[in-house]
């Protein structure tokens, strides 16, 4: 605690220091979307190997991914709320054919990614404005040229995409 403020005083002396720390502490604007994964060590398949559990590598950069692409379609004065209760990644581990399967992710049209979620728009008084549960999936996912093809979740963030548009495409208009 005494280092702490003994530091606080020691840059508040040095020119242009109280400048570069104020701006430090500014707020960051709150985001209109909001992502919550309930009990994802449940969920049927979000993972990098046959045999591990859910990533939370994949969990943050699908979260990342949902916020970002939400924010182009919830308009100022609206917040988004998504809690995803599924996730089955496109393909599926097949460790029958050997060992070295184990973390070879085998994409076939019996395996199409699939989400199932929970949304609630709200409106800046706490009024919901619109909700629903989906279980998004796209059988025709190998028909797709997804981008970029070293993404992991390039099919899962496609059907995102493709959900958000149509989903919420009134939002902007209304």
């Amino acid at each position: 605690m005494k280092t702490t403020a003994l530091l606080l005083t020691a840059l508040s002396l040095l020119p242009g220091a109280g400048v570069a720390f104020a701006g430090a502490a500014a707020p960051k604007p709150a985001s209109r979307v909001t992502v919550a994964f309930v009990q994802p060590e449940k969920f049927t398949d979000c993972k990098r190997s046959s045999w591990g559990d859910t990533s939370p590598e994949l969990l943050n950069d699908l979260q990342k991914f949902m916020e970002t692409t939400g924010e182009r379609y919830v308009p100022d004065g609206l917040h988004l709320e998504i809690k995803v209760t599924d996730v089955d990644l496109a393909g599926e581990f097949e460790p029958q054919l050997g060992p070295q399967f184990d973390e070879i992710r085998i994409v076939k049209a019996i395996y199409p990614p699939r989400i199932t979620l929970d949304y609630r728009v709200t409106d800046a008084k706490g009024a919901v404005v619109g909700s629903g549960q989906r279980e998004i999936s796209d059988l025709a996912y190998q028909m797709r040229l997804a981008w970029p093809q070293d993404d992991y979740l390039r099919y899962e963030k496609d059907m995102l995409r493709d959900w958000f548009s149509s989903e919420f495409h009134n939002l902007r208009a209304g």
